[in-house]
């Protein structure tokens, strides 16, 4: 009994660790590897000694391959495959030539400057081949990098962890068994990726086929069904041959993706929450297990081992990968600095420290302290810089331009004159004939479609827009499509107007019922669009700019009196330019001094002769 309290202390200490680290992260707005790591090594046996993930044993090895194929299997299910097409070129290369040129560079760099054997050092270095999925995406979320570059990097990560991680077995087997003949290192690599994706793309599509018929099945019944199922291919995949089970969670999470599932939001979404606790989890007990002596006894060959990966082999990596391609130096910079390391290479390398030690070849703790090392860098110096180098290079999404609006309705064009007047392209769409007519007559570019046709989408220019609005007067349509071109295209800007009370119902709904919290409320919470656009059809509407003052008590009291304007519904505020860059307000909107901003003022039509007192129209004092 002792013993089981042991570990079920040991668990609950990991969860709530790994779970706070996520959270502070969040809150900082950095990668939550930076806290996860820290949290694990203080608590492990080199910090304070609370954790001893040796208490599980065997379990541990069963915990990490497990989540790590629940991770693998994330990624492909979030894989953006209209995306990846555009880079596809690039993408096999650096999955493929890449991973070469990682693996003899890093290679040389540890047997050079770590002064690690041959095989240890060609062993580290099929360690980390991999990038990872788990840290690239919040990164790239937080650097808002331009799609390019994220497809890239995040196709990246999610197809060289099974490579690297079979690529990694592969040599492995070599250092414990001493055949290092070319044929066997081809043979056993093909092996385990062709039979792991074979059984991927059948299990998944078959996953796929019994989801959509499956109409008894509740949602949370299908989402747990999906798991069993990754589950069970993972485990038949691994039985067949060790490791390939890798490519198999990869594979299955891409057919998936291919099969449409119409409740593949919510399949997201309760994949992504499992996928973040079994991340937290992992990386506190890995690190936890982690002795700090061992990375001090590398000295400063195993920083100048990191170094080289990051400053020269990941460079060399990216140049010949991308030789070809249309990628900018910009674009290809950015490429080069940004390839941090995640959970897979911990996770394998905490494995092969296990299996070196057992068979008595010195070098486990010593590729596993270099590992570790070089998460450690690659993510606090890359993750941590990443926003910077990005803004630097000019690379950032931010500079994206122009709008696409569904919704053709008379507020709908409103806002698209007023974004054309400011020099900008818009793109409106609606499937309302009539709208769309009245749009043609204004000299508006409308297309008659379906907003709901993602080809459609993407034919109209969606990739290079930088914002995408949908402004109908069904607050849950504008909420849903909103959704779903943040989860097919990821636009760098996504709104939607959805009031606190639905017209429709006149039921109060919750903002996060309506949409995530990548797409953002538009204008403001009071917005009516049905209301608004009877005032515009009445002529009840004065469109004007203010700008707000640059002395604090005046700005103070000009933001005041906006936001209490906003609040009655009188004020609908439109547009925000700042700082030369022209955005659609959001209904959270922090105002700041200098401001721009375009509103929509309503001014009801004189009843029995009573006017509108003039102090309601002022904005600004």
């Amino acid at each position: 009994m002792e013993g089981n309290l042991e570990i079920t202390l040991l668990m609950v200490i990991t969860v709530v660790a790994g779970i706070s680290a996520q959270v502070i992260a969040d809150f900082l707005k950095v990668p939550s590897i930076v806290f996860l790591l820290l949290f694990g090594i203080a608590m492990g046996p080199s910090g304070f000694g609370v954790l001893h993930p040796s208490l599980l044993g065997n379990g541990l090895e069963v915990m990490v391959s497990l989540c790590v194929a629940l991770i693998l299997f994330e990624g492909g299910l979030n894989l953006q495959l209209r995306e990846v097409e555009e880079v596809s070129t690039s993408l096999r290369n650096l999955v493929t030539v890449g991973a070469l040129v990682t693996l003899f560079g890093g290679g040389l760099a540890a047997h050079w400057l770590s002064e690690f054997p041959w095989q240890i050092a060609f062993l580290y270095a099929s360690l980390v081949v991999v990038t990872g999925p788990t840290v690239v995406a919040p990164l790239l979320k937080q650097v808002n990098a331009d799609r390019q570059v994220s497809t890239l990097l995040e196709g990246e990560g999610v197809l060289i962890d099974p490579v690297g991680a079979i690529l990694a077995v592969v040599v492995l087997n070599i250092v414990l068994q001493g055949n290092a003949d070319p044929f066997t290192i081809v043979s056993g690599l093909l092996l385990r990726l062709g039979i792991g994706g074979v059984i991927g793309i059948g299990g998944g599509w078959l996953l796929g086929l019994f989801l959509k018929r499956a109409r008894f099945l509740s949602e949370d019944l299908k989402n747990l069904s999906v798991l069993a199922g990754l589950w069970g291919l993972f485990g038949l995949s691994q039985a067949l041959i060790s490791e390939s089970g890798l490519m198999t969670a990869v594979a299955a999470g891409i057919m998936l993706k291919i099969a449409a599932l119409p409740e593949e939001r919510l399949l997201l979404r309760f994949k992504n929450q499992l996928s973040i606790l079994a991340i937290s989890v992992l990386f506190i007990l890995l690190s936890a297990d982690l002795s700090i002596a061992s990375i001090f006894a590398l000295g400063w060959g195993g920083t100048f081992t990191v170094a080289a990966l990051m400053l020269i082999v990941r460079p060399l990596n990216v140049l010949v990968s991308t030789w070809s391609s249309d990628l900018n130096w910009r674009q290809k910079a950015f490429l080069s600095w940004v390839a941090p390391r995640g959970i897979v290479a911990a996770s394998v390398a905490s494995l092969f420290a296990i299996s070196l030690t057992k068979q008595g070849i010195n070098g486990g703790d010593a590729i596993k302290a270099l590992v570790f090392l070089t998460i450690i860098l690659t993510v606090c110096v890359q993750g941590l810089s990443a926003r910077w180098v990005a803004g630097w290079l000019k690379v950032r999404s931010d500079e994206a331009r122009g709008a696409m609006i569904v919704g053709c309705n008379p507020f709908g064009r409103t806002v698209a004159h007023l974004i054309k007047s400011r020099g900008e392209d818009v793109v409106m769409i609606d499937a309302n004939p009539e709208y769309c007519k009245q749009a043609k007559a204004e000299n508006l570019t409308v297309y008659r479609t379906s907003a709901l046709n993602m080809d459609a989408l993407d034919n109209l220019g969606l990739a290079s827009i930088g914002t995408f609005l949908t402004a109908t007067s069904n607050s849950e349509v504008n909420s849903v499509l909103a959704q779903r071109v943040m989860e097919e295209f990821r636009p760098p800007r996504v709104l939607a107007v959805y009031p606190d009370q639905s017209p429709e119902t006149e039921v109060a709904e919750p903002a996060e019922k309506l949409a995530s919290p990548e797409v953002k409320r538009a204008f403001s919470s009071q917005l009516s669009i049905k209301e608004w656009n009877q005032y515009l059809s009445t002529n009840e509407v004065k469109i004007t700019d203010t700008v707000l003052d640059i002395d604090e008590h005046k700005f103070k009291r000009q933001r005041d009196h906006l936001q209490a304007l906003i609040n009655a519904g009188t004020v609908i505020p439109l547009l925000v330019q700042r700082q030369d860059q022209l955005r659609i307000a959001k209904a959270d909107e922090e105002w700041q001094p200098c401001d721009r901003i375009t509103y929509g003022l309503h001014i009801p039509k004189p009843k029995f002769g009573l006017a509108i007192p003039n102090e309601t129209m002022q904005v600004s004092s």
